[in-house]
Parts: C-alpha cells; structure tokens; sequence
C-alpha cells in the first residue's frame, strides 16, 4: 500500500523525534511491505524565521493534499515576542480548522513497566491507567472571537466560548463510537451548573445516550474530574469535553503516566485525514542534545497506522515494540530508573525500529 505522509518537523526537539518515528515507519514498510512517501513542510517557529508567517499558503495546501499529517512540536521562547497573529502556535489552530480536525484522541495508559515513574501511590497506580480523553479541537473559546478594549481608562479582555449542536454532536458521536471500542463507559466532562455552553452540551450528549443504550453515561463537572483523576484515574474509561477543559485535563492525565514524553495524540476529520503528534511541547532547553523521548511521537505515528491507513496489524506491531524496548530496560532520561539502560533519543528509535 502506497501513502503520502506531510511531516511537520517544527521547533526544538520536533526534528529529533520525528526523526525516530519516521525511523520506525520505514520498518513497517519494509517488513510489510508498504511505501510511505514523506514531504517535509515548515510549521511554527522555523518557518516564521523563513517566510514571516508560521505556515505558508503552499504548506497547507501540501496537508489537504496527502494521507496524513506527523508533526513534532512548535514554538518556544524566541518566538514570544512576535506579532500574536504569526504566533508559532497560530499554525496548529490554522491546521486544525482548515483541514476539519474536530476530534482529539489523547490515550493516557501507563506501561506496567514505568509504574514506578507515576507520582501517585502505588494503591492508586496499582488498579491501572488506561483512559481515552476525546477532546472537541476547533470549537470553544480558543477559536470564538476576542477583543482588548479600554474602559474608563482601564483595559478590558475578553474571549467568546461558543458552540453549535452540530459541534457538540459530532464530537459526541465519536467519543460514543469510541467508548464502544473500549469498555462501552463514557463520562462527559462540562460545567453546567455554570455556562450555558455546558449547558447545552449536556443535553445534547443526554440526546445521544439514548442511541448508545450499550454505553455507560454519566456527566461530571470539570472540577470534580480534576480532582477524580487525581483520587482515583482507574474509574475512567472514555471522557468527553469541549475544547479547553480537554486541553487542560489531557495534561494532567498526561502526568498521571510518569511522563508527558510517552503520550501520543491523534486529531482526526470526518473522513481518513488525520494529524498525528506527541502532546508535549518543542523543549528547546534539550533540542539537539539527542536525549528528548520520542515514544509519544512514535505511538503517534503507530495511532497514524491504525485511525487513517486502518493498519490495525502495523500499528499492534509498534506498540508491541514499545513494551518490548520497556520490558527490556531501556530508557530515556525522562523515563530514567535505578538499574534500566539509559539510551538517546536516536537510540531509542532504532531500538524500536529493530523489534519491528
């Protein structure tokens, strides 16, 4: 099977780990058979440097025009005071919203291997971690209007967070169809006893419960859900909400795991077209020092396999590499314990690269 593969490298350590996970990548084609043709495009701070803008016209032509999209990461420290219109992270809403990716699956699982590594207890790690957070991703107030005026001599900031029913249904349906793939459990994540906008997302999802009698409904407010996956992260299976809460919890479920470097994510369209990333960020303390963790790009690029090319057998195939370079000892320096194998960052992709 042939695949066109748009590789956004970006900032920091975004080339170092996409290095490693299009390492990986060649592996499956070889040992199954399959070509992945990649097309490098600018994103972020590198193309600001370039062409003043933080993606062109012609790159983003080059993301609707392939199978999918692999990105690093963007931004960092020397971009901070550039207009915040070409703001290195202006490329990923831009992304987001012209190639339709309204989903954001964030998988939180914690390899039996780092358990060690998770700040919580082991009575409370010991139950396990494994959850999927469906996150809306062009909605919400990142994407509503914004102003700063001035008032009585005193300025004033505001942000709209808005929201459709067709927006709050099509996410819905995902995380249903998603829960359905799990454990048939979805909680939806709001602040209804505040917003409207939660206010109607509740009813909505209610409207959708009835279609999916099979899944397990609740609603939890985001507060609460803060708090729970920090108390108790095993009673979670599915979790829905809108676009900032998303953001926020996915985060800190991220840490629940030990490391923000292990997690993977994948934005997803109503069709195949798909941007697959790590959730961490560029780390420009560490770029170019060959020690960044790319496990969360490499799963990413394994999420890629299996929710746009439908390669279930490839992508079992990374993710069976990953826990086997675990079991094995070896570690980054995030990941790093008393008696493991601490690899680079290239090291560590060839490792997984040849367990393929």
């Amino acid at each position: 099977m042939e695949k066109k593969i748009t590789v956004l490298r970006g900032d920091g350590i975004g080339p170092e780990i996409v290095n490693e996970a299009l390492r990986v990548l060649d592996a499956v084609c070889k040992k199954y058979g399959h070509t992945f043709t990649y097309t490098d495009v600018d994103i972020g701070g590198c193309s600001i440097d370039k062409f003043g803008v933080p993606i062109t016209d012609e790159g983003m032509e080059q993301c609707k025009n392939c199978d999918s999209v692999l990105l690093g990461a963007v931004g960092g420290p020397k971009w901070d005071s550039v207009d915040p219109s070409i703001r290195p992270e202006k490329a990923l809403l831009k992304v987001r919203s012209e190639l339709g990716l309204f989903a954001n699956l964030r998988p939180t699982k914690l390899f039996p291997q780092l358990a060690d590594a998770s700040p919580l207890k082991d009575t409370v790690v010991g139950q396990g971690i494994d959850l999927m957070i469906v996150r809306e991703l062009t909605g919400g107030i990142y994407f509503g209007k914004r102003s700063t005026t001035e008032t009585n001599g005193e300025k004033v900031a505001t942000d709209e967070m808005l929201y459709t029913e067709h927006e709050i249904e099509r996410i819905g349906r995902v995380a249903f169809e998603s829960a359905r793939k799990r454990n048939k459990k979805l909680a939806s994540v709001d602040k209804a006893n505040v917003l409207d906008c939660s206010r109607l997302w509740r009813a909505v999802m209610h409207r959708l419960s009835e279609e999916y009698p099979d899944v397990q409904y609740s609603d939890i407010l985001v507060d609460n859900t803060a708090m729970q996956l920090i108390r108790d992260p095993g009673q979670f299976d599915t979790i829905v909400t809108e676009n900032m809460f998303g953001d926020i919890l996915s985060d800190e479920a991220s840490m629940l795991t030990g490391s923000i470097g292990m997690m993977p994510s994948a934005s997803l369209s109503s069709g195949t077209l798909g941007m697959y990333e790590p959730i961490h960020g560029s780390a420009p303390d560490i770029a170019g020092m060959n020690i960044a963790n790319p496990l969360g790009t490499i799963l990413s690029a394994a999420m890629m396999l299996r929710y746009s090319f439908s390669m279930t057998e490839e992508a079992d195939a990374i993710e069976a590499a990953v826990n086997r370079v675990l079991d094995e000892g070896y570690r980054t320096g995030d990941i790093m314990q008393e008696g493991m194998k601490k690899v680079s960052c290239s090291e560590m992709g060839t490792l997984v690269a040849e367990r393929i």
